[in-house]
């Protein structure tokens, strides 16, 4: 299993933070992704990565610990899981951490991506998304 973590200290109080990630299809919009369909618990996003489309089908599940939480259902990963954590500090800022564990499906990948070019990937998702938040903390 690759694991990548981010994690960003932002001026904003842990429930402005909450609603944004929450709102799910804006803060999936955020990473840069081509397009991002919610339905309920369900998040169907595509990507274009170099050459390659990549479409995963996620699914929204419980996490105490967690913001928000989803798993890929279906897609190129073996198995994949992502989460948001908020983490009140002083003076009125909050540590967002994510978190993204996986494992490629060979038979799908290939020799095109492997696990460097997924964690170089995922790390500009969450960034982008961890830039929206910062912005909206600013405003």
């Amino acid at each position: 299993m690759e694991t990548v973590t981010l994690r960003r200290t932002l001026r904003a109080e842990e429930e402005r933070l909450r609603a944004a990630i929450t709102d799910v299809g804006a803060f999936m919009r955020a990473a840069g992704f081509d397009e991002v369909t919610v339905e309920g618990d369900a998040i169907h996003i595509t990507n274009h990565v170099g050459l390659l489309t990549i479409d995963l089908e996620l699914r929204r599940f419980p996490d105490a610990a967690a913001v928000l939480a989803y798993e890929q259902v279906e897609g190129i990963f073996r198995e994949m899981t992502t989460t948001y954590g908020l983490e009140p500090e002083p003076g009125g800022e909050t540590t967002v951490t994510a978190r993204t564990d996986f494992a490629l499906d060979r038979a799908i990948v290939g020799p095109i991506l492997d696990a460097t070019v997924i964690k170089r990937q995922r790390r500009r998702e969450l960034t982008a998304q961890f830039d929206y938040l910062d912005g909206l903390a600013d405003g």
